[in-house]
């Protein structure tokens, strides 16, 4: 199948590119950041009149993967316009686009929608409550995008993994900051529910091929806080874990606000899938893995 990609650059992108392109025909979208990227690349400019359709007239995929946002919070708090373009409006119109073509369409969402007051964990009926603009911007994304294409998948997700600059993840932050022997801060009240990237790519492939539609949790089947996740990468990398300081969020220098409590369930994902959601500790070794066969490094020359 033909599988195009919208945010190639991004993390995500970036390894779903590269996790499904032995088995399929990818196509990237990318500012321009990719130079020698081993799948065909487009340089092209979402916010440009009409690219969306010139984009899918000359490439004719089967499935469409939109990995393109604006995701930096703080950003998205000082140009909220900006985020809303991006967030919303430009995946509405890639929904509209795809639905008319008969395009299986995949828009990522966050986890972030929820305000984090709830005692457990939210499922895909409880209503969202965003606290700032980028979950805002998200959540209006989401209802535009299945507003406009019924037969969309839209995933609400949160992952790590290794980045082109090396610094887009929370786990690459941890790795990055205890192998230089830095003092790294730890939330201990941000529950969260992290996602190899590479499980979250295969996850959304897995989704497509079941003709899945709507919204759905797609994060790690285990929940734990910031300073917990940071605790266990210290631990599989043999880096020093007493440099992690436990924190609150509350004190800390980050201006936009924050939820508590990012706890999805992934019941209704693991059912429709007919199988459990792939163990946090096996992201980990996988993350790990990529590290020793000098994963960083390869990827990071895409961009030479």
């Amino acid at each position: 199948m033909r599988l195009l990609i919208t945010g190639v650059s991004g993390l995500l992108g970036i390894n779903l590119a590269l996790e499904t392109k032995r088995m399929h025909d990818v196509i990237g979208v990318d500012r321009g950041k990719l130079k020698s990227a081993p799948f065909r690349v487009l340089h092209a400019n979402l916010l440009r009149s009409g690219s969306i359709n010139s984009i899918l007239d000359s490439t004719q995929p089967a499935w469409f993967i939109n990995c393109a946002a604006m995701a930096n919070l703080e950003e998205c708090e000082r140009d909220p316009n900006q985020a809303r373009i991006l967030n919303a409006e430009i995946p509405a119109e890639m929904a509209d686009a795809c639905a008319k073509r008969n395009i299986k369409f995949v828009h990522l969402s966050t986890d972030a929608v929820f305000d984090g007051t709830k005692d457990g964990a939210y499922s895909e009926d409880e209503a969202p409550n965003p606290l700032g603009v980028y979950a805002q911007t998200k959540l209006e994304g989401e209802r535009a995008v299945l507003s406009a294409n019924p037969q969309a998948i839209v995933a609400r997700v949160n992952f790590f993994g290794w980045s082109l600059g090396g610094r887009r993840s929370l786990g690459e932050f941890f790795v990055n900051n205890l192998s230089e022997g830095k003092n790294v801060n730890g939330f201990t009240d941000v529950i969260f529910c992290p996602m190899w990237v590479n499980h979250l790519s295969q996850g959304l492939i897995a989704m497509i091929e079941k003709d899945l539609r709507g919204l759905y949790h797609v994060v790690g089947a285990q929940a734990m806080s910031k300073y917990q996740f940071g605790v266990e990468v210290a631990r599989k990398f043999g880096l020093r874990e007493s440099l992690i300081e436990p924190q609150s969020v509350e004190r800390s220098s980050l201006t936009a606000p924050r939820s508590h409590n990012l706890w999805l369930s992934v019941h209704k994902l693991s059912t429709d899938l007919g199988g459990e959601i792939p163990a946090f500790s096996t992201g980990l070794d996988g993350f790990y893995t990529q590290f020793q066969q000098g994963y960083p490094q390869k990827i990071r020359g895409y961009q030479q």
